[in-house]
């Protein structure tokens, strides 16, 4: 029936510098590592990814975990301190299209290791800044987002490899629960280490071991150069026309459309258009939340007459340890319960996956507004709803990767992620940090200083968040309405 099928499929395979086994299943069996076990080097490849996952959100999140001690420290501002997060993530997405063209035309492999080395080094030696020395350490953070972009960027896409689109969502879960789960790591060593130690600088010096550890595993376990072998691979390999798995691929070939045409035709795709700017709310709230929550946790409670008033160098607080608890199980527990919905609920609405990410948008919204309005007066009240939006913003991780990569040819996956990690954190969290703490200032600058003001002045600058998640789920209701046409385009 489809004599030519092997002569069809061959622009699915062409160029591709770093694929995968067999798709047959997600299950490791329990047999020895080599290439005539697929599946059992799949699972350990993307085992590798994940803990690489681990360590890069928890350097994230190491700065928001001491925040306290870092402000009083190098005596900042909540300006100032915002600054920190804003030109990690600058970097970070300024890096990430570079790494996403690389991505799509050199060994993925390779740049992974580099990019690993780079970011754990850059972090040790910021373990040694002093407080004269402020600017380094921004400039310091600036460098380990550039590291981090060459991870986020490029790993997605060789799970994307691994697997089908059937089992991609689940392991897409797997690897991103590693955001919440890193995240909240980083939240408590961050926190664990000062109140340990006594000193915050030591947060610092535990990732850099654990990254070399990734390091190494990258090097034994993941293969150098392995061959993509989806649907169209077997349908290849029945033809008997299967490239060699230790050829080495056309480089010219390879990059047969510049980056610019390629950012083109991602452009005119409303899917991905729509999708990555109800990301990019998503990053927004996420950001703010993620460098001020356990701040403004501290200074509720201190209005409240809960906590006394940190007046001595280390300000040991049991707020970056609780919401660090409260970001890995409600992380886990939202990617988990998205990634199933999305598969069971496909079958009867091939719209859904954008639908559930608008529906969680929009309750995430209400929880997160009433967090904020209970905060002076019950402080309980405000880590439950605090918990129940970041579930609801966690519901979406893996679902809007999974848009991604069935909207968008596999050609242009590496610079479809890059460019949407540019988009997503050009107007997301590279800002939201830098203008929750300006907003704060702001307020506190026109009002009489007090502890009272301290704390108001976050909470008025975070209402903000809750708008800007209720336009994220738009973008998400919007992008139902084109999914399925670019998704039959994609296919073709």
């Amino acid at each position: 029936k489809h004599e030519d099928t092997g002569l069809l499929l061959q622009p699915l395979l062409e160029g591709q510098n770093y694929g995968a086994a067999a798709a047959d299943g997600t299950r490791c069996p329990s047999v020895s590592v080599s290439r005539h076990n697929p599946a059992r080097r799949d699972c350990l490849v993307v085992a590798v990814l994940s803990f690489g996952n681990l360590i890069n959100f928890i350097d994230w999140f190491i700065v928001p975990g001491v925040l306290l001690d870092i402000q009083k420290y190098f005596g900042l501002s909540d300006r100032e301190t915002g600054l920190l997060q804003t030109v990690f993530t600058l970097c970070y997405m300024l890096a990430a299209p570079i790494f996403g063209y690389l991505g799509d035309r050199y060994n993925r492999k390779i740049i992974l290791g580099v990019g690993i080395f780079f970011w754990s080094g850059v972090t040790l030696g910021s373990s040694f800044i002093t407080e004269s020395h402020y600017r380094i350490f921004v400039l310091s953070r600036g460098l380990v987002g550039i590291g981090s972009a060459s991870y986020s960027t490029i790993a997605p896409t060789i799970i994307a490899d691994l697997f089908e689109e059937g089992k991609r969502t689940t392991v897409l879960s797997i690897f991103y629960i590693f955001i919440p789960v890193g995240s909240g790591c980083g939240y408590m060593l961050a926190a664990g280490m000062a109140k340990s130690t006594g000193d915050w600088h030591w947060a610092f010096r535990v990732t850099p071991c654990m990254g070399g550890l990734a390091l190494l595993l990258l090097i034994l376990l993941v293969p150098h150069r392995i061959q993509r072998k989806t649907a169209a691979h077997r349908a290849l390999s029945i033809s008997g026309t299967t490239q060699r798995a230790d050829e080495k691929p056309d480089v010219h070939r390879t990059a047969k459309t510049t980056w610019c045409q390629d950012v083109g035709s991602l452009v005119k795709n409303c899917s991905f258009v729509c999708s990555s700017l109800g990301l990019t709310a998503m990053a927004f709230v996420t950001g703010a939340l993620g460098m001020w929550m356990p701040l403004f946790l501290y200074r509720a409670q201190v209005v409240q007459g809960i906590v006394p008033p940190c007046l001595q160098k280390s300000c040991n607080s049991s707020n970056s340890l609780i919401f660090g608890g409260i970001t890995i199980g409600t992380g886990i527990l939202g990617i988990i319960a998205g990634a199933e919905a999305a598969r069971r609920l496909r079958k009867i609405n091939n719209k859904v996956d954008p639908l559930i990410c608008a529906t969680s948008m929009f309750i995430s919204a209400l929880c997160l507004y009433i967090a904020l309005m209970v905060a002076q007066t019950n402080i309980l009240s405000t880590f439950i709803f605090i918990a129940f939006g970041e579930l609801f913003l966690s519901v979406n991780w893996a679902v809007v990767t999974d848009i991604l990569l069935y909207v968008v040819t596999q050609r242009r996956q590496s610079t479809a992620i890059a460019l949407q990690i540019l988009v997503s954190h050009l107007l997301g969290d590279a800002g939201s940090p830098y203008l929750i703490g300006a907003i704060s200032n702001a307020i506190q600058a026109r009002n009489t200083p007090s502890l009272q003001w301290s704390f108001r002045s976050m909470q008025y600058s975070f209402v903000i968040c809750a708008f800007v998640a209720v336009f994220g789920g738009g973008f998400f209701l919007l992008t139902s309405f084109y999914i399925e046409g670019d998704r039959k385009k994609a296919q073709r």
